[in-house]
């Protein structure tokens, strides 16, 4: 969970729970952030915000994050993900001097490694990715999920998806073959519900399905390196090795 690891590298104190959805929690966190971490708002608005009980909470803090510059139309998981990288940025800000110093002496103590490859240089937890992924998903047409490596992760398989299509127009790309019978498989144990039963067994399935596409994609990851450096060369469509 990204926000999990965002309060821990704050040092958030409560960190056995962090339950959002429940509003008293939420609130808490949002007013340690403000309190210990961010501290931009003024004392009037801060106390509005101490105030977690208020009927008025829910305006105090949006206003709370319009003051933040927090982008418009996210759903609470995605402001509190949001505020907490907010407040990472801001202790980065005050203490820059110490983390780049530590950041100096990692530096001379490991290999420097040189890369062409700009995914190298990408920070992945930074604002300017997450704004990046949200603006991807909006053209894919796919809903923002609070953490954005999942979000970019659905955006992933919406693009492998019509790659795919448009390799191979009008070709089915579902799988096919002789519908299984899972109702009468013995799953191995029991849930004590019928229903969750059922849905283990398709999840089993599912799993079954994921490694067998796994282990196809390694045996072409095999055959395209062997097309490489096998000697002699192998041609596997007359079974003949060499000439």
């Amino acid at each position: 969970m990204v926000l999990l690891r965002k309060l821990t590298a704050l040092q958030y104190p409560n960190l056995e729970n962090i339950n959002i959805q429940d509003e008293g929690v939420y609130r808490n966190i949002v007013v340690w952030l403000e309190g210990n971490r961010v501290k931009k708002c003024d004392q009037s608005l801060s106390d509005q915000l101490g105030d977690t009980t208020s009927s008025n909470w829910n305006d105090f803090y949006l206003t709370y994050l319009k003051s933040l510059n927090c982008p418009e139309n996210i759903n609470k998981e995605a402001q509190i993900d949001w505020l907490a990288g907010y407040a990472i940025k801001s202790s980065y800000q005050k203490e820059k001097n110490k983390f780049n110093s530590i950041e100096s002496t990692k530096k001379s103590t490991t290999p420097n490694v040189v890369t062409d490859n700009p995914l190298d240089k990408l920070d992945f937890s930074c604002q300017e990715f997450y704004d990046g992924v949200t603006n991807l998903a909006k053209v894919l047409k796919v809903t923002p999920h609070p953490d954005h490596y999942v979000t970019l992760e659905a955006c992933r398989k919406v693009v492998e998806s019509h790659f795919i299509n448009e390799k191979n127009p009008g070709k089915d790309h579902g799988n096919k073959g002789t519908p299984f019978p899972y109702h009468n498989t013995d799953l191995g144990f029991d849930l004590g519900d019928v229903g969750l039963n059922q849905a283990a067994k398709v999840l089993r399935l599912i799993y079954i399905q994921d490694l067998r596409n796994l282990q196809t994609k390694g045996n072409e990851v095999i055959v395209s390196v062997q097309n490489i450096t096998a000697n002699p060369k192998t041609d596997t469509k007359l079974g003949k090795v060499g000439k």
